[in-house]
């Protein structure tokens, strides 16, 4: 059926062993992978396939190459995937992309310049990449389109995040990332999910003027959920709770050096 998914799972949680689609249209189809961790800081990852290109969003670590390839097979041909978008360097974003590129070598990384100093100590030779910063959109063959939007130090110098224009999802990376052990995919109750948001933004976010520097950037886009590399997704009755959390946050400097905030 076309159309956002995600209201489906806020009481129910899908089968979480098998990719789970989250959107789709004609052309255009949106999928949480996934990873086999039950920790508190599992990952997220996302497939975005739309006609015969696809993109996968924050690959994730070398460990769980082969299941996550698995589940990209469950959906088309791994040789297909034409893309890695890697919101920044951390080895649980992007220690799998030479895997990736072994799969398809043509394949393009979509990062920051400042991230992309960094991911050639994976050990990867050359490779294709799309500047996010210098093109800060990209257009599939289909038509559909992904806005770019830097973060900077939130809670990387480089951080970026992805936004899919047809279904409305901001691909956040750490950005309202949780930490929490009783792991859904959505988020059910947003006043207690702010608990273990709270364990990964306090320490890792820079300063509330980050945050609400960035706040004020995506205010331009109509945001229909919010899809981090960590925790449970935000979807559209939580938006609003969560661009409030994020601009309202106390973390990082503030902290440190509250004598210096003004």
């Amino acid at each position: 059926m076309k159309g956002n998914h995600i209201a489906e799972y806020r009481d129910v949680d899908p089968d979480t062993e098998n990719p789970v689609l989250l959107y789709c249209d004609e052309v255009h189809e949106i999928y949480w992978l996934g990873i086999p961790e039950h920790t508190a800081f599992r990952s997220n990852i996302y497939l975005i396939k739309s006609g015969d290109e696809a993109i996968i969003i924050d690959p994730g670590h070398q460990a769980y190459f082969e299941k996550t390839r698995e589940r990209v097979a469950q959906v088309m041909d791994p040789e297909m995937v034409s893309g890695l978008i890697i919101c920044h360097q951390d080895p649980d974003v992007a220690a799998s992309m030479p895997q990736w590129l072994e799969v398809n070598p043509k394949m393009a990384i979509f990062t920051t310049p400042r991230t992309q100093v960094l991911l050639p100590y994976y050990g990867v030779g050359e490779y294709r990449w799309h500047d996010v910063v210098e093109e800060p959109s990209y257009t599939f063959k289909s038509g559909k389109r992904i806005h770019f939007t830097e973060a900077p130090y939130l809670h990387f110098a480089g951080a970026f995040t992805s936004f899919d224009e047809s279904s409305g999802f901001l691909f956040s990376g750490d950005i309202w990332a949780a930490i929490q052990l009783e792991w859904r995919l959505i988020v059910d109750d947003f006043e207690a999910h702010e608990s273990v948001l709270d364990l990964f933004h306090v320490d890792y976010m820079a300063s509330n003027i980050a945050c609400r520097g960035y706040i004020e950037k995506i205010r331009q886009y109509r945001i229909n959920a919010i899809l981090p590399q960590h925790g449970s997704i935000i979807d559209s009755k939580n938006v609003d709770h969560a661009l409030h959390y994020l601009e309202s946050l106390v973390c990082g400097t503030d902290i440190i050096y509250p004598y210096l905030t003004t």
